[in-house]
């Protein structure tokens, strides 16, 4: 059956999935990988040039970097999965709907209600990527989720390339504006990265290559 995943290693990360659920707590003798599988297609839907499942395995893959720092591990690596797993260009309400799918998985799932809880604040809390000092699952999360903006030039150039095909549907002078709106937001903040990994290694690089996307789109740049 074509589930119309692209071509990220599914196998991997379906293997990654029944590992973390069985980490989190679920029963043995349920299978998981029904919920991996319709995770997966949702990962791989059409209007997705950025937030795929290359995303998601990168997402997970900087979470392992970053694992020493967190206090539920499995929940932070559950919310991976989930925070992105409804995902509109043209909507607003993505994360809200991405947290509720995780509460009415999981616990199928025979995952614990606290656990379900966690998993759900954590997606909520990519809206902001803002956690509280202290949230050191959030900092995990969220480090990761914006590693991507540390990438090698060329990497970078790639990811604000798929974003801008994302919205497709923006007109350039709105997608420029809007888009600059967003850079400016992130370079004003305090920190980008909240653990000490991401405060060390990513925080420099992902500041320039911030301030070379604006300055290109300020210019009169796009990534089309």
């Amino acid at each position: 059956m074509d589930t119309g995943i692209p071509s990220t290693d599914t196998t991997a990360l379906r293997a990654r999935w029944r590992a973390t659920v069985a980490q989190a707590g679920a029963p043995a003798d349920l299978d998981p990988t029904p919920y991996a599988d319709r995770l997966l297609s949702a990962w791989a839907e059409p209007q997705r040039r950025y937030h795929t499942t290359a995303h998601l395995a990168a997402v997970l893959a900087h979470i392992d970097i970053l694992a020493p720092h967190a206090a539920d591990l499995a929940a932070v690596r559950l919310a991976a999965w989930f925070h992105d797993a409804v995902y509109r260009p043209d909507r607003s309400e993505n994360e809200e709907r991405s947290a509720a799918l995780a509460e009415r998985a999981l616990p199928e799932l025979g995952i614990d209600a606290a656990r379900t809880a966690e998993v759900a604040r954590l997606v909520r809390l990519t809206v902001t990527h803002d956690p509280a000092p202290g949230d050191t699952d959030g900092e995990v999360l969220c480090d990761a989720d914006l590693a991507v903006l540390a990438g090698s030039p060329q990497a970078y150039a790639a990811y604000a390339d798929a974003v801008r095909h994302e919205y497709g549907f923006v007109p350039d002078d709105a997608f420029r504006t809007g888009r600059a709106d967003v850079l400016r937001q992130l370079l004003d903040l305090p920190r980008l990265f909240r653990t000490p990994h991401g405060a060390a290694h990513w925080e420099a690089p992902a500041r320039a290559n911030l301030a070379a996307e604006l300055a290109a789109l300020t210019a009169g740049g796009s990534h089309d």
